[in-house]
């Protein structure tokens, strides 16, 4: 089975990090949410979701991917974990797969991974990545990183996570059972 880590940051997205929980779930694949702090997280619109563990108690290493919604102010927490941006070197490194969405590709640029990647985000953060290749599409791969823009594009970009983590079948199986009639 295929195993996904989804972190939490106070004043993350809500609808982007529960889209990407609840369809990569239906889709059987393992998520465990953490939060860069013990107990319950608090998004950016006041909804609070209580995570899996905290990451202290997690080993990256042991999951397929890596995820990060975006948001604020989660994201400029996110950029403030060394141990998170140290998470994402490393994994880069290694060739195993990352993924953010919205503001949440920054973090990936504060960990100095980014250069001359292809890559996307919410508009208004296109200015921090003057040394990567950027494109205004739903859903960008670029080797082990897959970014996407924003709450808008959460579904395409779960469903393209589905199909990364496990195959195209599953994801348009997901798709189908949600009504979903877009491209990812």
């Amino acid at each position: 089975m295929s195993k996904a880590l989804v972190v939490l940051a106070p004043g993350f997205e809500e609808i982007e990090a529960i889209t990407i929980i609840d369809l990569l779930r239906r889709a059987d694949i393992q998520v465990t949410v953490a939060g860069l702090q013990p107990n319950a997280i608090t998004g950016s619109h006041h909804i609070t979701v209580v995570p899996d563990t905290d990451i202290q108690h997690v080993k990256h290493e042991t999951f397929d991917m890596l995820i990060l919604p975006g948001g604020q102010p989660g994201t400029n927490n996110l950029k403030s974990s060394e141990t998170l941006l140290g998470w994402i070197k490393e994994r880069f490194i290694q060739g195993k797969k990352l993924a953010a969405i919205c503001a949440a590709p920054t973090v990936f640029h504060a960990a100095g991974i980014t250069k001359n990647l292809k890559i996307t985000s919410y508009p208004s953060e296109k200015k921090v990545f003057t040394d990567s290749q950027y494109l205004e599409e739903a859903v960008v791969k670029d080797g082990p990183v897959i970014t996407s823009r924003g709450v808008g594009t959460a579904i395409p970009f779960a469903l393209r996570l589905i199909e990364e983590l496990k195959d195209r079948q599953t994801a348009q199986q997901v798709a189908e059972r949600i009504l979903f009639e877009g491209r990812w």
